[in-house]
């Protein structure tokens, strides 16, 4: 195992990195801009440095800076946790020719993951049922287009092959909008992804979204840990998540986690990924890979007993896998709410000072948060300041739980998305199970 890491993010999952570490007699070098210097994860680490201002583009995305920090403070392998660099093929290729390990997937598997048409082909050759669509990137000639379109069938939907976190997409429902929306992707894909290349799928109109946790360790071993429901979302962006997904048959979810586990195999993945599907009808269609610990990671640990987080660690130190799919047993349920400083119903990001911080607890309780009471939520940054997670014997227990936990969170000095939670907590459509990814923006126009 190793005796030094660098934990190359910041906010919860850098708390959270460090916690695993600690647990494992690992030391932690934590990295932080001039305007996270305060963090509680940086007073607890055992070195920290400054890698620049507050921007991200000059800190946490600078790879010079954060390939020094690791070097003068003798880190031995680089933790990207989430957003920042963790899907940069290019980062985590320049980790591995410095000399350090990169915890996460080999640079290859990031490269193919990250472009959706190679990953789309990759899954097809794997078994993974896809979104019916092009097949690959769309050519040049409009007519060719416009056949591909007609014969998938409108709507459509046109991505950006580099894209992610929901830019670079447009729905297209007749024929006449198809060609301009195609060159307006591209033209935005070029300029967002600096890869121009642009795809077709059909449009699902009221699908679930499902993804499944694996964990492999790069030589052909591997495992599913279940799956998780993130349809609760808003611009692509997700609010609520739970474990196990309700109302989806468990032979049918078995199935799919198989074939994830068969193309983990294939490509010789290493480390924690999620395979991401639209679920509609009874059927499963992948979308994408996210190649890197998920912000809901969280739910799959309270229902698994599993320890992501620190599978990664011992993953990328080269020990022996000792998992196996027996041994995985999926017990109760989670729910976890994405605490966000920011207006509930008009999104708003409300940075500021936090006057006073009180967190819920009680059974089935866990909060994966940073802030403190005094803490300054800075503007530079996503607003996300916490995770509430509740677990219960069953998803009435967890609901219940959670409500509970939502009623004693004290959030004072900024505004908060507790409110919306509360709210979609009581909603008879989310107590029922089974919303559609449109379910939150649709009850949302209907409120203003």
């Amino acid at each position: 195992m190793f005796e030094k890491i660098l934990i190359a993010n910041r906010g919860e999952i850098a708390l959270r990195i460090q916690r695993a570490c600690r647990e494992l007699g690992i030391k932690t070098v934590v990295v932080h801009s001039e305007a996270d210097r305060e963090a509680k994860y940086v007073r607890l680490a055992d070195e920290s440095v400054c890698i620049g201002p507050a921007p991200a583009r000059d800190s946490y995305l600078s790879m010079p800076a954060l390939i020094s920090a690791a070097e003068v403070t003798d880190a031995e392998a680089i933790h990207p946790g989430y957003g920042f660099l963790s899907e940069n093929a290019d980062f985590a290729d320049r980790v591995e020719k410095s000399g350090f390990v990169f915890i996460g997937p080999r640079p290859e598997s990031i490269r193919i993951m990250g472009d959706k048409v190679s990953a789309k082909q990759a899954m097809i050759a794997a078994g993974v049922p896809v979104v019916p669509g092009s097949g690959g990137a769309l050519p040049e000639d409009d007519k060719e287009v416009q056949r591909i379109a007609a014969e998938v069938g409108y709507p459509v939907i046109i991505k950006a092959a580099g894209g992610g976190g929901g830019r670079g997409m447009r729905v297209v429902y007749t024929e006449a909008a198809l060609l301009n929306a195609v060159a307006m992707t591209r033209t935005e894909a070029g300029a967002a992804f600096n890869n121009p290349e642009v795809y077709l799928e059909k449009f699902l109109e009221n699908p679930r979204h499902i993804e499944i946790q694996v964990l492999a360790d790069g030589e052909g071993e591997a495992v599913w840990l279940g799956e998780r429901d993130c349809s609760m979302q808003r611009r692509h962006q997700k609010i609520i998540e739970e474990a196990p997904a309700p109302g989806v048959d468990r032979a049918l979810v078995s199935r799919i986690g198989e074939r994830c586990v068969e193309a983990c195999r294939a490509m010789r993945y290493r480390g924690a990924g999620t395979f991401e599907f639209l679920y509609e009808n009874g059927e499963f269609f992948f979308i994408e890979m996210n190649t890197r610990i998920q912000v809901e990671h969280t739910i799959t640990e309270m229902i698994t007993g599993i320890d992501l987080v620190q599978q990664q660690l011992h993953i990328a130190a080269g020990e022996p896998f000792t998992l196996r799919q027996r041994d995985i047993q999926l017990r109760g349920h989670a729910i976890e709410c994405r605490i966000n400083a920011e207006d509930p119903f008009k999104f708003i990001p409300s940075p500021g000072r936090i006057s006073n911080w009180h967190t819920p607890g009680g059974p089935g309780v866990r909060m994966d948060s940073h802030v403190f009471s005094g803490y300054t939520v800075p503007p530079y940054y996503d607003s996300m300041i916490a995770k509430l997670i509740t677990y219960g014997d069953d998803r009435h227990q967890a609901i219940m739980r959670m409500d509970i936990a939502l009623s004693e969170m004290i959030v004072e000095g900024v505004q908060t998305n507790i409110p919306l939670h509360r709210e979609l907590l009581q909603d008879a459509n989310f107590v029922r199970g089974g919303t559609s990814i449109h379910y939150l923006e649709q009850k949302l126009s209907q409120r203003n």
